[in-house]
């Protein structure tokens, strides 16, 4: 790997690391408000309604224009949203502005590791950027739920009597100057010097360039398998954030910043799980872990039964573990077609507006479920079986096209791009 790659590396752990703390924060400063509970999920589902509407256009602005420079423009948009907050903007509208920012700094980031590294190296590359992110949301969530705990803000009044905003407000305030220093480690990325052809201007020639990307990748035989089943697990993996919350607290009496704790777990086994693929799945064999989408649904049931802390660690750290394996080798499958058929900014465009389609379907979902107040168990088995049953089919489709369209030899293509 390359120093660029490491500095990528860094720049997307603070910036992911803000993202997580922020959503942490911003529940917290819902609670303070007294809204109702329906509105935190709805808080993700605002986070996302960028990466849907704007996927057209941040494909095309990704490849215009060093990568760097995209990704520090659009943390500098984070630090903006984040930023907001302080000022009585409600908290769904300004984690919307943050999600802008982050809706154009994904197909910069992924994408630049196209640029920079060669196929063969994609899923390991790929495991380190799942695990920094991983760690960046064990850490994030933890550190959300620390910074607006009761503990942390009196500790910080007494501290520094000058501070005279609430618990979640200061969490925010500090969260801003996490997302200024990913900014500045933006700053520092080199240029990869891949420059692709002239990117259309007008919105309705982005529209459509868009959707004709969109349906090149659903239309190739493996591209619409592991796009399909990214799609999925992004949304799924949402929900389950929500759900673990409000689990935690319901079954096992915690708080918010404990419950929040639990998440780490999670995160823990994804780390784990996405080393390990990056260690044992070469690209050539990343669809043999497809049948592990399915043991995901099935373990979530577990959920049901476990009353006590030191039984729900083990299960938080597997779910992660089998999310993290499965997950690597899925999106370096995805990108390594997107790459081939597209360029690295539009696949990853189209990847993202699919996949945060479906958290924005799952939460809306799950938001709908919680304001008429159907039981939290009912809500998980109905989820369990979704998951279960859609992986399933996914694994039947990617056979058939295994069989009648050889579909694993796509994995040898290689991209003509042009390079300079």
């Amino acid at each position: 790997m390359t120093r660029a790659f490491y500095i990528i590396l860094a720049a997307q752990f603070f910036s992911s690391l803000a993202d997580n703390a922020l959503l942490i924060a911003s529940i917290a400063l819902l609670r303070e408000m007294l809204a109702d509970r329906s509105q935190e999920p709805l808080l993700k589902a605002f986070f996302t309604v960028s990466y849907v509407l704007l996927a057209p256009f941040v494909g095309a602005f990704a490849d215009s224009r060093p990568k760097g420079n995209v990704m520090f423009i659009t943390n500098t948009i984070k630090v903006i949203g984040c930023a907001i907050m302080l000022f009585g903007i409600h908290p769904m509208l300004a984690y919307a502005v943050v999600g802008l920012g982050a809706a154009a700094y994904s197909p910069a980031k992924y994408g630049i590791i196209t640029e920079l590294l060669p196929a063969e190296k994609l899923v390991a590359a790929n495991g380190w950027m799942e695990a920094a992110t991983i760690l960046s949301i064990i850490f994030g969530t933890v550190l959300g739920g620390f910074l607006s705990s009761s503990f942390t803000h009196n500790w910080l009044v007494n501290t520094l009597p000058f501070i005279t905003l609430s618990p979640a407000t200061t969490a925010i305030a500090i969260i801003c100057g996490v997302y200024a220093f990913a900014a500045l480690l933006n700053r520092i990325i080199p240029d990869t010097g891949v420059i692709y052809g002239k990117q259309a201007h007008t919105p309705w020639k982005l529209i459509k360039d868009f959707w004709q990307c969109n349906l090149t990748l659903w239309r190739d035989k493996l591209g619409q398998i592991s796009l399909a089943i990214t799609t999925l697990l992004w949304g799924v993996a949402a929900v389950m954030q929500f759900i673990i919350l409000d689990w935690a607290q319901a079954d096992l009496g915690k708080t918010l910043e404990q419950a929040s704790a639990m998440q780490a777990f999670v995160g823990v086994g994804s780390t784990i799980g996405a080393l390990l693929a990056a260690r044992f799945v070469a690209m050539r064999r990343a669809t043999s872990v497809i049948p592990v989408g399915m043991f995901i649904g099935i373990s979530l049931i577990s959920l049901l039964w476990i009353r006590s802390v030191w039984m729900a660690f083990p299960l938080m750290i597997g779910i992660g573990a089998l999310a993290g394996f499965f997950i690597v080798p899925m999106n370096a499958m995805l990108q390594h077609r997107g790459y081939v058929l597209l360029s690295a900014g539009h696949s990853i465009a189209v990847q993202n507006f699919n996949e945060n389609l479906s958290i924005l379907l799952m939460l809306s979902v799950y938001a709908g479920l919680k304001y008429f107040h159907v039981p939290l168990h009912s809500s998980i088995v109905f989820f369990v079986v979704l998951i279960t049953l859609l992986m399933y089919l996914f694994y039947r489709w990617y056979l058939y096209n295994k069989v009648h369209y050889n579909a694993d030899k796509l994995i040898e293509e290689i991209a003509h791009h042009d390079h300079t």
